[in-house]
């Protein structure tokens, strides 16, 4: 009886995650309103109050899950190329690049206020994503490339990260060139073999 209990309490959590999305792709997170989102979903404001809090801590939900998924996606991109890790960054960098730019949540924290609007997760509490972000990269590397020395490939991994959300926020290049840029960076930080 418990399973089913929580089964239905993480469907229940990602269906107001998912309306909670198209309300702030349409219409931004600055005028989200926790009532409008409870009625979209079709609960009652206590039982969204319950499952997900406060707005902030559904904007914080709503970005951890962008996060996460989006690893999904990167861990995927460097798995089609093993051995070659500047391949495998390029391609990772390069999915996480048209993901933002195709992605109506990022469009929306873009352009929303810093202090009001989505983009305070990225830049005023940024752990969370970088961290994730590192964790799961740094750990996909050490399988994958384990003659790079530890420190040398803790500073690759971070400077992939640091390098794509940069890019994600301004880039003037093409997706594909700043991941060429990119991967070539981090190969040359980790002290992977030129081409």
């Amino acid at each position: 009886m418990a399973r089913f209990r929580e089964t239905v309490r993480s469907l229940l959590r990602e269906h107001l995650l998912d309306t909670a999305y198209a309300l702030v792709a349409e219409h931004g997170f600055d005028r989200l309103r926790m009532s409008h989102l409870a009625t979209a979903a079709g609960v009652s404001r206590q039982t969204l109050y319950s499952e997900l809090g406060s707005k902030d801590e559904v904007g914080e939900a709503l970005f951890q899950r962008e996060v996460e998924r989006c690893m999904r996606g990167i861990e995927l991109s460097l798995a089609r190329h093993p051995g070659d890790l500047r391949a495998a960054v390029a391609a990772a960098v390069e999915f996480a690049l048209r993901l933002a730019a195709d992605n109506p949540l990022v469009q929306a924290m873009f352009s929303s206020s810093v202090d009001h609007g989505m983009l305070r997760y990225l830049t005023t509490r940024p752990e969370a994503a970088f961290a994730t972000a590192e964790a799961a990269a740094d750990a996909y590397a050490a399988g994958a490339w384990p003659q790079i020395d530890p420190a040398s490939r803790a500073l690759a991994v971070q400077a992939a990260i640091r390098l794509t959300a940069s890019h994600v926020m301004q880039s003037e290049t093409s997706p594909a060139e700043s991941a060429r840029r990119i991967a070539e960076s981090v190969a040359r930080i980790a002290g992977y073999p030129a081409r």
